[in-house]
């Protein structure tokens, strides 16, 4: 390893950023992480991350990871009252018909986005050469004469009257999101910005939190109507706290969940299975219905760029942000925080070149299962392969044979949880357990209405 370097910079405080944040204080004297909002102490929503309000879940291969960065975390999750359980056990239901469950062995941690974030950011607050930098505003990053080298960033306090000021940095980290100003940023210093991939899924969540009642979910963790071309309406019911469950429910391609209760209502009604509806129909919510909308998921190429400057590196949802109804956003920022820490453990300045390759190797699977199964549906736009094609159909006759066969589920659930990759599910035994029950595309199951009508 070269010889340790002063001081590196992360800009934004959310998951990818502590994350990143972790891994550098292992080899940086002083890490500064810089945020627009107040973030330590927090434990809930905050303006400049409003997505933290709806439903979450760090699931299989995100756990695991959390847990080599920060041990004993699954643990002080659990004895705060964080619920906990088996991905598998959850009540999933695809295409209107409930999967088997299985027993997977891969864990699915449900706390309130914020909650977690405040676990997370304690733990990394706690080390004595990292120091958070609230309420700031990012201006833009500085460099070299000749533009090879970034060589800091320029921020200002969002008080009155405050004036500008630059952060000397060896390593800049941008994990500013889905707003990240990286592109513009290259372009204004005579770069390229890096090529995009867009899927247009015009996704909407809106969400209430309710007082659980134990006959709602009879020892599962949550219940999941996930939304298919049949059934395009989902949800996410489940449990935050050991009295509190949240729900959110979604629609894609402008047909958005109102936040009146009524419309909230009768939209958890239409879903393709009762069980939601049935829940909450009688009783008043802790809350206010909120909505966020999510246009697209976009995928930027910093690997394809032939020069990119030395001393600066992306990652997190300023690479890639993902439809956030796969819960894939917290689990990949945490395989990127690792690649990091190789790169680390062999150049204190990573190359970009090198560390963009591994970050698009680490975003080609979930990229693959979510982009991939948003073209599935017929109004979607985007870019509509051979693969995706056959994938889906594929995914289609998977899904059905997972209502018969708790050992597909266990696969499934396995490569939705980025354990195993997709590929996992063509080994011939699978697909022989697949095509035992669905060697056609299966229809979608009746909606609960059309059946009591």
């Amino acid at each position: 390893m070269t010889q340790m370097k002063r001081r590196a910079v992360v800009l934004g405080a959310s998951m990818a950023g502590l994350l990143a944040a972790r891994v550098l204080a292992e080899f940086y004297p002083q890490v500064l992480v810089v945020d627009r909002d107040r973030v330590i102490g927090v434990r809930t929503s905050r303006r400049g991350a409003p997505h933290t309000v709806h439903a979450h879940g760090l699931h299989a291969r995100g756990q695991l990871n959390f847990e080599e960065l920060f041990p004993g975390l699954l643990q002080e999750l659990q004895d705060a009252g964080v619920p906990t359980g088996d991905l598998g056990e959850m009540r999933w239901y695809f295409n209107g018909r409930r999967i088997r469950p299985a027993r997977t062995g891969l864990i699915s941690v449900t706390a309130p986005r914020p909650v977690l974030e405040h676990h997370v950011r304690s733990r990394v607050a706690s080390l004595s050469n990292v120091k958070f930098l609230e309420e700031h505003n990012i201006l833009g990053v500085t460099t070299t004469e000749d533009a090879t080298q970034v060589t800091g960033v320029r921020v200002q306090h969002r008080s009155d009257n405050a004036t500008p000021e630059t952060l000397e940095a060896d390593l800049v980290i941008d994990a500013t999101g889905r707003g990240s100003r990286t592109p513009a940023w290259l372009e204004e210093i005579g770069y390229q910005r890096p090529r995009e991939d867009r899927v247009k899924v015009g996704l909407a969540y809106t969400t209430r939190h309710y007082r659980t009642r134990p006959e709602w979910f009879n020892g599962v963790q949550s219940i999941n109507p996930v939304a298919s071309p049949a059934h395009p309406r989902g949800a996410f019911f489940g449990q935050v706290a050991p009295d509190m469950c949240i729900l959110s429910l979604t629609g894609i391609l402008g047909d958005h969940p109102p936040t009146d209760p009524q419309g909230f209502l009768e939209f958890a009604r239409s879903l393709p299975v009762p069980d939601v509806y049935e829940a909450i129909r009688d009783v008043d919510a802790l809350d206010d219905a909120v909505s966020f909308r999510f246009q697209a998921s976009v995928r930027r190429h910093y690997e394809s760029l032939t020069r990119f400057p030395q001393g600066l590196l992306v990652l997190g949802d300023a690479v890639c942000s993902f439809n956030p109804v796969y819960g894939q956003g917290m689990s990949v920022a945490s395989i990127e925080a690792l690649a990091l820490r190789e790169h680390l453990r062999r150049d204190a300045v990573p190359q970009p070149q090198a560390f963009f390759a591994d970050v698009a190797r680490a975003i080609d699977t979930p990229w693959e299962i979510s982009a991939g199964g948003d073209l599935d549906f017929p109004g979607v736009e985007g870019r509509r392969t051979m693969k995706v094609s056959v994938g889906n159909a594929f995914m289609a006759r998977l899904q059905y044979a997972a209502t018969k066969d708790s050992r597909v589920t266990n696969g499934f659930m396995r490569v939705a949880g980025l354990i195993d990759p997709p590929e996992a599910l063509m080994r011939p035994t699978m697909v022989a357990r697949v095509l035992r029950h669905a060697v056609r595309r299966p229809r979608p199951g009746p909606s609960w209405l059309d059946v009591t009508r």
